[in-house]
């Protein structure tokens, strides 16, 4: 075994990683090629990416496929990143049987009808896995998440004394599940985009000038790297 193996088996590792996949079209534009071939790209490399998560024993990861906000684009661009989703939850069985386990967070309801029946096929398949959890968020906006929290405690009639952050995260659609401590960012842009909004209270960045396309277990590794590097002291000293 390599000196560089042993040191990536035995370092530490953030236990739940967020990236913002970021920068197909751009990627796309460079090469002079049509936008849908950046988004084919960027779902073979979100694949690699799940699989050298789950191969070295992270625990969980929480991907932004399509935001509240992507449904603004051109209908034809919208349209291929569906049919793109379609082909992944076809495919969903290849990571039931490497024991990654999906969900989808964000509002869903919207998804055409043979998207969501796929959602709940590759979730159901996948209930059992005990590696990698995968979190894909699909039409998914922080606020949104934020709102859709709040009218769960009207609903519930709960008082507003009784209203605690814990409250709160029980009814995002990442609970259960602890919160990001490390989010990434390729493609050269610096925020947040409306993603995990709540939840990042105390995460640690992480940005890069690499498109998402050109992201590879390397920039993954660099970028754990430097999280090791950083004095996480949540408020304290």
């Amino acid at each position: 075994m390599s000196l560089f193996k042993k040191k990536r088996l035995s370092r530490p590792l953030p236990e739940h990683i967020a990236i913002i996949m970021d920068g197909n079209g751009r990627w796309a534009k460079k090469r002079n090629l049509p936008r849908t071939a950046g988004h084919a790209a960027g779902s073979k490399n979100f694949k690699d990416i799940a699989r050298y998560c789950n191969k070295i024993g992270l625990k969980y990861l929480t991907v932004y496929a399509f935001s509240t906000e992507n449904w603004k684009r051109p209908a034809d661009e919208v349209s291929n990143i569906m049919n793109i989703l379609r082909d992944y939850l076809k495919d969903a069985k290849n990571f039931k049987d490497e024991n990654i386990k999906v969900k989808f967070i964000g509002n869903i309801s919207v998804l055409d009808e043979d998207i969501r029946i796929l959602i709940k096929d590759a979730e159901d398949a996948s209930a059992n896995a005990t590696g990698l959890h995968l979190n894909i968020a699909l039409n998914y906006g922080g606020r949104d998440e934020i709102i859709n929290a709040v009218k769960e405690i009207v609903a519930e009639g709960i008082s507003p004394d009784e209203i605690t952050e814990q409250t709160i995260s029980e009814r995002l659609y990442t609970k259960g599940q602890p919160d990001p401590d490390f989010i990434i960012r390729p493609s050269g842009e610096y925020r947040l985009s409306n993603y995990l909004i709540w939840q990042s209270a105390y995460a640690e960045y992480w940005f890069s000038d690499v498109l998402w396309p050109d992201f590879k277990p390397r920039h993954l590794e660099e970028a754990i790297e430097e999280f090791n590097r950083r004095n996480r002291r949540f408020g304290g000293i």
